[in-house]
């Protein structure tokens, strides 16, 4: 016995926040690229610059993360029933997928100019750049921490950011050595800081898009998702199966961007009484139970009594 249709929540503040959180975020990134290019191209740093271009790509990836959000929010269309929320995890592992194409070249850059003996890099000029960049950076990721509940492109916009942080770090330690070293015996080092800076910037950041690539391929091939979505869910199904006397269903769990699919398959005996009432019953107080802002929940219940149905 199938439930026709599936039970959608809804959510209204959570998607203007979502568009909210990446348009500061995209301005932010913009802002600190045509700062980042300018000032690396006048003190000669090629991490700065590295900063600028990054920051760049952060504004480009923004704007394709706005597109797919207001996509997603249109809901279902005739041409695509089940709505558009694929493309959250499709952005954000394109997300991934250019910066890791950044950090690989960067790297390969950086080689090449610690091979022919380091940069002539301002230090002074590139550590006070380090300094506000850091600060900058920041405020955006908390800004964006505190959006991002419910979002997975907010997510992946504070995962940059926390990204850009870690990189503002690594140039203010660098460059703050950098200016030390320019005052002692060992001055001849500090040419190199500028791109063994970038190599270290790298090693740093990749850890993470490889984390947001994992992630968006696993709910694009339909994997389960994390504990933190699956144990409420299984938790509420096992209060909802004993207060009904229902048996222990087939469960299944997916997640795309915010919507949550939930299919549970009871196989009951013939002539015992249960009707749709009772499926209705189950989806009604799951969906209560599990609705939250943020997130969409499509749960269909079946009752049937073919042992070969959830083979």
């Amino acid at each position: 016995m199938s439930v026709p249709g599936a039970s959608k929540g809804t959510v209204d503040d959570p998607a203007r926040r979502e568009v909210l959180g990446l348009r500061l975020s995209a301005a932010g990134a913009l802002v600190l690229a045509g700062v980042g290019i300018v000032w690396g191209w006048a003190v000669s740093s090629q991490v700065i610059l590295f900063d600028g271009l990054y920051s760049l790509i952060g504004f480009v990836l923004a704007g394709f993360a706005l597109r797919a959000a207001a996509l997603v929010e249109q809901g279902p269309t005739p041409h695509y029933p089940f709505g558009r929320e694929a493309l959250a995890p499709l952005v954000v592992a394109v997300q991934a997928l250019v910066l890791l194409g950044t950090f690989g070249y960067a790297a390969v850059d950086a080689v090449g100019v610690i091979l022919v003996g380091g940069s002539q890099t301002e230090v002074g000029p590139a550590l006070a750049y380090s300094v506000l960049s850091l600060v900058a950076c920041i405020a955006a990721y908390l800004v964006l921490v505190r959006m991002q509940e419910g979002s997975d492109l907010l997510a992946a916009e504070a995962v940059q950011w926390r990204a850009s942080v870690v990189l503002g770090v690594a140039m203010t330690i660098g460059f703050g050595v950098a200016v030390a070293l320019t005052r002692t015996a060992w001055s001849g080092a500090a040419p190199y800081m500028d791109p063994v800076l970038v190599l270290v910037a790298a090693a740093l950041i990749l850890p993470a898009p490889i984390r947001m690539l994992r992630q968006s391929f696993r709910e694009l091939l339909e994997g389960v998702p994390g504990e933190e979505i699956t144990d409420p869910i299984h938790a509420a199904i096992d209060r909802a199966r004993a207060d009904s006397g229902l048996p222990q269903p087939t469960v299944r769990v997916g997640k795309l961007g915010r919507k949550v699919y939930l299919e549970l398959d009871f196989l009951v005996g013939e002539g015992e009484g249960w009707t749709v009432d009772h499926a209705d019953q189950v989806r009604r107080r799951l969906l209560t139970e599990l609705s939250e802002p943020g997130r969409l929940m499509w749960i269909n219940v079946e009752l049937h009594t073919d042992p070969a149905w959830d083979a």
